[in-house]
């Protein structure tokens, strides 16, 4: 089922409250936002009701949020979307669907980060506080959890396309930046609890900081390259060194190179999202494109230059021993 088979509105929500938690039913329900996979509708001040609309793996990453996002939140300095209640899917809806806290505040993809150094440091508790040892059975990251060089051919058609629809500036220094961060050593540490998909559209920001983190849908265990990427991703210009250097424990060189090839695919992901849209969805996610284009400049200015010597580098990375 995708959002082109069934229409979800406010009667269809309050019909599924009434069928599977009917003492929620009553609370008045309200359309929060359309979001990549899933639906967001209000329900009363402090909760939500999310359905998936898209893909048919929305179902099993709503599930997955419901069996270990609550035992995670308590320990997160951050407000994020605590399940409460799960819905089956039924003649009405044939899928699962979930009932979360609400958490305030508006998208950093339309609402920037303005105050660089209190976000800095926000984010980096916030990860610091997330990135524990996942016990055995936590799940793993689909395409994420893996070698970085896993993900080259993923990374050339993202490259080519851009390139051909003229939405990078320097696909040569692209590739630099690239092949350091595929080259760089693997995670030998232990796997540990990450959000997985860390873009402006998954952050909150009130009063030019960070608020609130949400949709988990891709929590996993694995290395924590894949989260340290935000720093160029959700963070404005000059606040990559403070967020590293409140991030506990520090980076190695390799993890901060690996990061910069998570960054890259991200930032090259939502630009073309921004513009066109991917796997069928109608049309682009426009606010998505200015922060992938600033963070794809921040991590350009990383690349080497000619006559300068060794690979990719930045302020925070050159302080530190390898």
């Amino acid at each position: 089922m995708t959002h082109t088979e069934i229409e979800v509105t406010a009667e269809l929500v309050r019909d599924l409250l009434r069928d599977q938690h009917p003492d929620l039913a009553d609370r008045p329900v309200r359309l929060g936002a359309r979001g990549w996979d899933n639906q967001l509708w209000r329900l009363g001040d402090d909760l939500a009701v999310r359905l998936p609309w898209a893909t048919q793996s929305a179902d099993a990453l709503l599930r997955k949020e419901h069996a270990w996002l609550p035992a995670l939140a308590p320990r997160l300095p951050l407000p994020v979307p605590v399940p409460q209640r799960l819905g089956e899917p039924s003649e009405r809806f044939p899928r699962p669907w979930i009932v979360t806290t609400w958490v305030p505040g508006e998208p950093a993809d339309r609402s920037p980060v303005t105050r660089a150094t209190d976000a800095a440091d926000t984010l980096a508790a916030f990860l610091t506080a997330l990135h524990h040892p996942a016990p055995s059975g936590a799940p793993t990251g689909r395409d994420r959890g893996g070698p970085l060089a896993d993900r080259a051919e993923g990374f050339a058609g993202q490259l080519a396309a851009a390139t051909e629809m003229g939405l990078v500036p320097d696909p040569h220094a692209i590739r630099t930046l690239w092949k350091d961060a595929a080259s760089a050593p693997d995670w030998a540490g232990p796997a540990l609890w990450l959000h997985g998909d860390l873009h402006p559209a998954n952050v909150l920001t009130a009063d030019g900081t960070l608020c609130g983190v949400i949709d988990f849908g891709d929590l996993f265990a694995g290395d924590p390259a894949c989260d340290l990427a935000a720093a160029w991703i959700l963070l404005p210009d000059g606040a990559a060194d403070s967020f590293f250097a409140a991030y506990q424990p520090t980076p190695d060189a390799p993890t901060l190179r690996r990061a910069r090839g998570w960054a890259l695919l991200k930032a090259l992901s939502c630009i073309l999202i921004a513009e066109a849209g991917v796997h069928g969805r109608p049309g682009g996610k426009p606010t998505w494109g200015p922060p992938a284009h600033a963070a794809l400049r921040r991590l350009l200015a990383t690349v080497r230059r000619p006559g300068e010597h060794g690979p990719p580098t930045d302020a925070t990375e050159a302080r530190r021993p390898a």
